[in-house]
């Protein structure tokens, strides 16, 4: 459960720095937002996909 938290925060934090490099017209702090975006979204997937598998063996 920690990771999905992780993950989740992760993106958060992408969102408000992809905001306030739009906001601040700072290109480079809007790309590292949209990266760490991507990347938690990436994370979230993996748990969601370990989840899965483990549904599948408890069956």
């Amino acid at each position: 459960m920690d990771d999905k938290i992780e993950n989740k925060a992760e993106e958060l934090k992408g969102q408000v720095k992809e905001g306030a490099g739009k906001a601040t017209d700072d290109h480079e702090l809007e790309a590292e937002g949209r990266a760490d975006q991507a990347s938690g979204n990436l994370k979230q997937a993996g748990e969601k996909a370990k989840d899965a598998v483990k549904n599948v063996f408890k069956k």
